[in-house]
């Protein structure tokens, strides 16, 4: 009888209880627990069933050896293992471009595990093709995979030093000291692809809250108030200009990206919207706002101190200054392998003090969703005396 061995399409990858193994060209999914994965490693072309019975044998309470036979059938009928010299043991593998393509369609479809084995497969076969090695770096990262996921980036950064958003995460995943906000280069290239379906990304898929919730802290501060001069830092596609228009007598909106801009012009709810860095547009404009708005932005910012400083030079007497971010345990801020910062609470009390400001209301509540976690944002309102 031939040796039993591994389909030679098959792709493996150890996981947390075994081996999960795929089978590109059927799409099936095996999953191995540890003994079987184990029987797996064995299953080379070098042993015949008897020899890994031999192996193996002793790892299995008495009188089950008898199953591993049973098993290797099993494993031929699911496609799993090959007779050695059959002529599914010289079975035509799946190209790197047809791979390339399967992993983008398996991430696409949320089977991240078989589109990780797949772009795995892709950098071993061209170990050169810098796109691979970006989507391998991707995958990686959603199933946190986090040294996988830093080499991989670094691989394609390495060969693509212009790209500011992998720039940005590498800063993360190497754990280095992180900036004090993302670069402008990294953000204008995140919005430029993101741009096109941030809104069904972020309203349909994640359940973003954050505008709501963003109107439900001004509403425990100011109550109904209306007919206010209001400033939109971030507008992004205007989601919160939306939500805060019945509140303004005039609607001023400023964001980096052009493609969110003009996003937010088809929105027809915007009286006047500007291209710029936020900080750089608050201390270059000398007009004041009753009320001054960041919904979802200063998640590239780490420290708060420069914004919230500048927030408060702009703002009349009485004015407040709404803003949300995601809620952090480190103090005071931190950048995670997102590229996000996330903000502990005592951060915002000390900036809004440094800038003359009072917390009128901070609270922690839902955000959006995270494949399967929630982000919980924070959200302050404040004030500066009149």
């Amino acid at each position: 009888m031939p040796n039993p061995m591994v389909n030679p399409v098959i792709l493996l990858s150890p996981v947390e209880d075994g081996y999960v193994a795929y089978d590109p060209v059927q799409d099936n999914l095996h999953q191995l627990n540890p003994m079987a994965a184990f029987l797996t490693e064995l299953c080379d072309g070098s042993r015949s069933v008897d020899q890994v019975c031999e192996v193996a044998g002793p790892l299995l309470a008495d009188g089950q050896t008898g199953e591993i036979p049973r098993w290797v059938e099993e494993g031929i009928k699911a496609g799993l293992l090959v007779w050695e010299g059959s002529p599914s043991a010289t079975r035509q593998e799946l190209s790197a471009a047809e791979l390339q393509t399967l992993a983008k369609r398996l991430g696409a479809l949320g089977n991240i595990q078989t589109g990780y084995l797949c772009a795995r497969k892709v950098v071993e076969m061209e170990p050169e093709n810098w796109d691979a090695w970006y989507k391998l770096g991707e995958i990686a990262q959603c199933l946190g995979k986090r040294d996988e996921a830093r080499i991989a980036y670094q691989k394609y950064f390495d060969a693509n030093q212009d790209d500011g958003e992998i720039e940005h995460l590498l800063i993360a995943l190497r754990d280095d000291a992180p900036p004090s906000r993302a670069s402008d280069r990294a953000i204008l290239q995140i919005y430029k692809s993101f741009a096109e379906t941030y809104e069904k990304r972020m309203v349909d898929d994640l359940k973003y809250a954050g505008p709501q919730r963003i109107e439900d802290a001004l509403k425990t501060v100011i109550g109904e108030k209306k007919d206010m001069k209001v400033l939109d830092l971030g507008c992004g596609s205007g989601l919160s200009g939306m939500m805060i228009r019945p509140r303004a007598a005039s609607l001023t909106g400023v964001d980096l990206s052009p493609e969110m801009l003009e996003r937010a012009g088809t929105r027809g709810i915007y009286d006047r919207l500007e291209q710029g860095e936020i900080t750089q547009w608050l201390d270059s404009h000398d007009e004041t706002f009753d009320l001054i708005m960041s919904c979802d932005c200063l998640i590239y910012f780490g420290d708060l101190g420069p914004i919230t400083q500048a927030a408060a030079r702009r703002l009349v007497p009485g004015g407040v200054f709404v803003l949300s971010m995601e809620r952090g345990e480190k103090y005071p801020f931190f950048l995670t392998d997102t590229g996000r910062y996330t903000h502990h609470p005592d951060h915002v009390r000390e900036v809004a003090k440094a800038a003359g400001l009072t917390v009128m209301y901070l609270n922690e509540a839902f955000l959006r969703w995270e494949y399967t976690d929630e982000v919980m944002g924070l959200y302050a309102v404040l004030r500066k005396g009149t």
